[in-house]
């Protein structure tokens, strides 16, 4: 990674629809050289994936959930892969302590998360503990990853 490798990545965060040419007039380099920079940040593993970022209230999902889990250690893994399936679940984590999980939802309603919950947290016996909160106002939002 040099300059100007994160010079492209900013510009990618900001717009991930940019087109080379753009790239290479807003960092005077030749379009030629910016598609190479870019293929090699894509080999490298640097760039995972070009992605479209997509209002979750205008689709109806408006109560956003963050949820922290206490599994039994046993069980991490599996409940993980579990809930990664669910619809409701945008991002989900296992933390090191390796037995909790750390999961945003979105649902269009209390009720719907409410029914989620029931169905797919409480009452099983591998869930040692549930603590969920609801956002009230969101602050700071970072897309594309981390600020280079």
């Amino acid at each position: 990674m040099n300059k100007l490798d994160n010079a492209l990545l900013n510009l990618l965060i900001k717009d991930g629809r940019m087109s080379y040419a753009d790239m290479a007039r807003e960092l005077d380099i030749s379009r030629a050289h910016a598609r190479d920079r870019v293929q090699q940040l894509i080999d490298n593993g640097v760039i995972e994936q070009f992605t479209a970022v997509v209002n979750p209230s205008k689709l109806g999902k408006v109560i956003s959930t963050f949820v922290d889990l206490k599994v039994a250690p046993y069980a991490i893994e599996e409940m993980a892969a579990e809930l990664a399936d669910c619809n409701e679940v945008i991002n989900l984590y296992i933390m090191s302590d390796l037995r909790s999980l750390h999961m945003h939802t979105l649902t269009d309603s209390q009720e719907t998360f409410d029914r989620f919950a029931r169905e797919r947290l409480l009452g099983r016996e591998e869930v040692i503990s549930v603590n969920c909160t609801t956002l009230l106002s969101r602050i700071k939002h970072g897309r594309g990853g981390a600020k280079i």
